[in-house]
């Protein structure tokens, strides 16, 4: 609707990164639109790492989507997703994501858990919230780090890109700025070479780009992430970099206590073999 021109701010025409203030007056024009649901492709390619009656967790390739943002659109993994396990398209209350439980980053891979219940999905949301699934990140970053860190700076809006995030001001007068409370728990696994460390990190919220902030502020931007100021590397195709969830533990609704691993994927692979 605020694509079409439908959302009005004060007699305005808003914008998708607007922000609304308690007095504001909004307009909304509701018009027919499009059916909105995920288009199920088979044609693309979906490892399925565990399935139950509740959920299933995928190995998100990396460089994609995790779901459509606009209908009609394809070559997402909830489009493959939905191919093969068609209840999952209507198991939540946004049409173009289904029963996706949480997100990956386009240039991130890994394991990405789908519900294919109501239930499940809420129950499942619940608890990435609460911090009781257990989330197990891979990531090979720029600088030789030695000890673990923990870092809890609170991470907010970029106030110019809307790509970007930053740490936020606690102090500030204005609540963009201050951010959200973030958490992130990094544990060294072994140095690659004189440049690079391959760590684990455990994110225990979930802000948008929290561990590529995090990482970045403390001086260890993620390779390939030059978004956050991580290096270029020819190897990674553009947009990708290297971040993979490799492992979950989590209390499925249908089953109980599951511990799901996802394989690293070969472009990743080849930046730390031999190694």
């Amino acid at each position: 609707m605020i694509e079409r021109g439908g959302v009005r701010i004060n007699g305005r025409r808003c914008v998708k990164s607007a922000s609304v203030a308690p007095d504001d007056t909004v307009e909304i024009a509701c018009a027919e639109s499009p059916a909105e649901a995920i288009v199920p492709d088979p044609s693309l390619e979906l490892e399925v790492l565990y399935q139950d009656a509740a959920l299933i967790v995928v190995n998100k390739p990396g460089g994609i989507a995790c779901h459509p943002i606009r209908a009609g659109e394809s070559a997402t993994v909830m489009n493959a997703v939905a191919a093969r396990f068609p209840e999952t398209a209507s198991a939540g209350d946004k049409p173009l994501e289904g029963g996706l439980v949480h997100r990956l980053d386009n240039g991130t891979s890994g394991a990405l858990i789908v519900a294919r219940r109501g239930d499940s999905l809420v129950a499942l949301r619940a608890a990435i919230k609460s911090g009781a699934i257990v989330r197990r990140y891979h990531a090979l970053v720029a600088g030789r780090l030695n000890s673990t860190l923990e870092l809890d700076r609170r991470i907010a809006h970029h106030p110019k890109n809307p790509r970007k995030m930053v740490i936020g001001n606690p102090d500030s007068l204005d609540r963009r700025r201050v951010g959200r409370a973030a958490h992130t728990s990094v544990l060294p696994l072994r140095k690659i070479d004189a440049t690079r460390t391959l760590i684990e990190v455990s994110p225990r919220t979930g802000s948008r780009h929290q561990i590529r902030v995090h990482l970045a502020d403390a001086g260890f931007p993620i390779v390939g992430d030059v978004l956050y100021g991580g290096p270029a590397v020819p190897e990674l195709a553009p947009g990708r970099f290297w971040l993979h969830l490799a492992e979950l533990e989590l209390d499925s609704p249908a089953t109980g206590r599951i511990k799901v691993t996802a394989p690293l994927a070969e472009d990743l692979r080849g930046l730390i073999s031999g190694n």
